[in-house]
Order: C-alpha cells, then structure tokens, then sequence
C-alpha cells in the first residue's frame, strides 16, 4: 500500500528515565498532525501511556510527568498502538521524528510488549534533513535547532511529548514553506 502524504504524522515519545541509564518504558506519545496541502497544524494531542517500569524523580524533573497523573489518564501501551491506528491512521501515513530514537524505541517497545508496531514504512528523520536542507556542520538537538531554524526559544515543555511534537511540526512547516515549489508533479 502506498503511503498517504495527506497528512504527516510528527511523533515524539517520552520515557522512563534515571541518570546514566537507558531509557525504558515510554510514558507519552506526543502527536502533531499537519496537513500536507495546507502546510498547517491541524491536530496536537497527548497519549499518555502506563508503564511497567516506575517514574523516577530525574523522570518527572525532566518531563513534568508524575506517576500519579500517568496512572491516573494513563493506557496501557497496546491501547496506544491501537489509538495511533484508529485516531491517526498511523500505518498509512508518513511519520516524522526528530532523531531515530523514537523510530527504533517504538520497535524495541512493540517487541518487549509483544505489540504490532503501529506505524507504516514511510518514516522521516526530520534531525537529518534539517541538516542538510540548511547545510549545517553536523545535527544539533531539537531545542537548539528550533531555536536556529526559527530564531526563538521553543514553545511549551522540551520534553514533554505534546509541545515537542507540536514544535518539531512547527520545524516541518518552515521548512515545506521555505523549500516547496509551487508545481504540479503528477
């Protein structure tokens, strides 16, 4: 099946985290959906997710998130999968990510959880074409490339799911409007 260009998923996930260790569980699944004919943000919603493993001190600081609010709006993280499907129509969509961690956490995830991975073929690693597209040195992280690309401090929490979701989208609309030529292709 051919992925649907419509509408661009932009995901960013948040986890369980502790100070010198991988990241475990995912806690939330920040999502930004922008319309690819009108390059504007047309949805901007949070899933949170129940994990398995516990939310440390380091985890809250860093993402605001505490166990009690997660336990109480919390999914478990098959439900997620299956919201990503049913609300986003993620396996037919394209879906950004700033980075390759989201991408390859999703699968680690699935795996752990014994869950089909929600997303389709067509992921974009919005990290590297920035980079490139602007002819950068290197990639830089995503608060520092926002600030960049667009000239101001990002919006909402950095690392809460919903406000980067939503400022990476802000990122993938400067840069369809900046680099997209009016013609038609097909």
């Amino acid at each position: 099946m051919k992925t649907n260009l419509n509408f661009i998923n932009v995901i960013d996930l948040e986890c369980c985290c502790w100070k010198g260790k991988p990241a475990g569980d995912i806690i939330e699944i920040g999502i930004a959906v922008v319309s690819n004919d009108s390059g504007k943000l047309v949805k901007n919603e949070t899933i949170i997710v129940n994990p398995q493993d516990e939310i440390s001190e380091f985890c809250t600081e860093l993402t605001t998130l505490k166990p009690e609010f997660v336990k109480q709006y919390g999914i478990s993280f098959r439900d997620a999968c299956t919201k990503l499907e049913t609300d986003f129509n993620s396996r037919n969509h394209l879906w950004v990510s700033y980075g390759d961690f989201d991408r390859l956490h999703m699968m680690r995830m699935c795996g752990k959880h014994m869950t089909q991975y929600p997303f389709g073929r067509s992921h974009l690693n919005i990290k590297n074409m920035i980079a490139v597209l602007e002819q950068w040195p290197k990639e830089i992280g995503m608060a520092g490339a926002y600030n960049k690309l667009l000239q101001i401090p990002i919006t909402g929490v950095h690392h809460r799911g919903i406000d980067d979701a939503r400022n990476i989208a802000t990122m993938l609309i400067t840069l369809l409007n900046k680099y997209r030529k009016n013609v038609d292709v097909c």
